[in-house]
This record gives C-alpha cells, structure tokens and sequence, in this order.
C-alpha cells in the first residue's frame, strides 16, 4: 500500500491506555474519471476563471478576495482566512476510539468517505489485537479527530487483512426522509401483482461483484470522445419506455414468464458443452472414416 500510494493522514489511533501510529490511504477516488476542460468556442483556447465585482462588474484579483458570511440579503461579516484558521480545532493527530458498538448500529446514510487504515511497523502486534477482538466481538469502533481541519466522527471495521476508517457525516448533514417521502401514496400492494413481484426477485437472486458493474457514464463519455476522434456518427441515446398503470399488471406478468422460461431452461455444463463440441469436431474433421465404415457395412451385409 504504502510504495503505491502516499498516505492522506499519519497520527495514532489510542484505545484504552494502548496507542500506536496509523496511517489512513484514500480507498475510494475519481482521477481515473474523464474530465473536460472549458473552451472557448470561437478559439479552441482553454478559458480562465475569473471573479467579477457584482456592483462594480470590475475584475476582483485574488489577492483582494476574503471569505464573507451572509447575514442579510447583501450585507455579509467579513472574516479573514487567519481567523477561520485560528478557529479550527488544534490536532493531536490522535484517532481516539471512544465506543465500540454493533457493527450494523450505523445507517448507511452517515457515511461518508472510506480509508484503509494501516499500522506502522511499530504498533504491528497492537493493531492486529485490535483487528482480531473487533472480529471476534462482531463490533465496530467509534473515533473522533481532526482530519483535514475538521473535527470528524470516524467508523471503524474491520476489512480484510486490516481496518476501514469510513469519516461521517453529522446529524445536521443527513435530511430526514420524512420530507422525501411524504407524499408517497397509502396504497397497499397484495394479490397476484405482489407474488409476481416476489417470484421475479426470488428468480434475481444473487452476490454483489462490483467487478461487473461497469461506469456506463463513463464508458459512454469515452465512446463519444472516441467517435469525435475518428469522425464516426456520434451514439445517439436510447429511448426509455415507462410501464403505464393499465399496463402495469400486464408487465408484471410478462416479466414473470420470462423468469419462469429462463429457470426452466437446462443450463449446460461446461462438461457437456464441450462434449458436444467434441462430437461436432470429431464428425467434421472424419468424414472419410464415417463413409468407409459405411462401405464396410454394406459389403458385409451384401
């Protein structure tokens, strides 16, 4: 790990009277995304961002820029970047653990952002006790510390040969989904469009294998910008047909029939695939045998 990437945060990780030094590397990242940049049409050339006065509509230099705060509809506080700075917590550069809970206590919701979290050579034995006993207790930690001039509420697991720390989000970060699904509709779904809908999951089953799932984003921005390459007809989006309500019992059905067809299609073995190729080999490759055992058997009969 570390002779392949640099390490976002070296400190110590302290739990009970027992500390040692840790290092976080990035788990999850972007750069490998496409990325574009802003051009001028008229030119071709890469454009500059630049800040313009409001008021004034005059071009503002950086060094002329602060930070504000919006008190009033165009009336803001003015605040240096040395007071923000001298307002961000002091780092010890300690993970504290302070609560080890049940590893499912945390909803998905608050997380954030993952980091392997790796021992240094000297708190080896330590961190694999740690590692060990989390297993062994089915719990996951929780730490405080300022990580890139914030305070931050981490979660601890274990994962693989070592420890994920996932940074959450707080409380006043995650909305309530009250509000995002207030107006769904009171309708209780039974009969048969609720068993078809069962049986079509049951027929989906399956292991998650992030290994399969590809950035369609992604692969589409590079098919384009390949297209533009070569002069090729640029791909066109396919259309999307949303099931209607009428035909909602009807797409239900036609779902469930296509499960029910592909379950009950003998799946061939790798075994007997290539048994089967090895006959249609074997009876293209001898056509000559097959006639002259033919000829045999006639003169035999005759």
């Amino acid at each position: 790990m570390a002779s392949s990437h640099r390490a976002q945060w070296k400190g110590f990780l302290k739990f009970g009277e027992v500390s040692f030094g840790v290092a976080l590397y990035t788990a999850a990242s972007t750069s490998e995304r496409i990325t574009f940049n802003t051009i001028n049409k008229a030119t071709g050339n890469r454009v500059n961002r630049i800040f313009i006065d409001i008021e004034t509509e005059e071009m503002v230099p950086k060094e002329s820029q602060t930070k504000g705060f919006e008190i009033d509809n165009g009336r803001y506080i003015i605040i240096d970047p040395d007071e923000i700075a001298a307002a961000i917590p002091e780092s010890n550069k300690t993970l504290e653990i302070e609560a080890f809970i049940p590893r499912t206590d945390v909803d998905d919701v608050y997380f954030d952002k993952p980091y392997y979290l790796t021992p240094d050579k000297m708190g080896e034995d330590a961190f694999l006790a740690l590692r060990d006993g989390m297993k062994k207790s089915n719990v996951a930690a929780i730490a405080r510390t300022v990580l890139f001039r914030r305070m931050r509420t981490v979660l601890i697991r274990p994962h693989g040969k070592g420890l994920i720390a996932t940074t959450l989000n707080f409380d006043y970060e995650v909305r309530s989904s009250k509000t995002a699904f207030e107006e769904m509709p009171k309708i209780k779904v039974e009969g048969e469009m609720l068993e078809l809908a069962r049986h079509i999951i049951s027929t989906k089953k399956g292991d998650f294998d992030p290994a399969i799932f590809e950035d369609r984003y992604e692969a589409a921005l590079s098919e384009l910008v390949k297209a533009k390459l070569e002069g090729k007809p640029l791909p066109k989006a396919k259309k999307i047909e949303v099931s209607k309500p009428n035909d909602l019992l009807a797409a239900f059905r036609e779902s469930a029939g296509m499960m029910k067809s592909a379950a009950s299609k003998p799946k061939r073995t790798a075994a007997n695939a290539n048994k089967g190729v090895g006959r249609e080999k074997a009876s293209r490759a001898s056509p000559s045998k097959a006639g002259a055992s033919k000829a045999a058997g006639q003169r035999k009969a005759s």
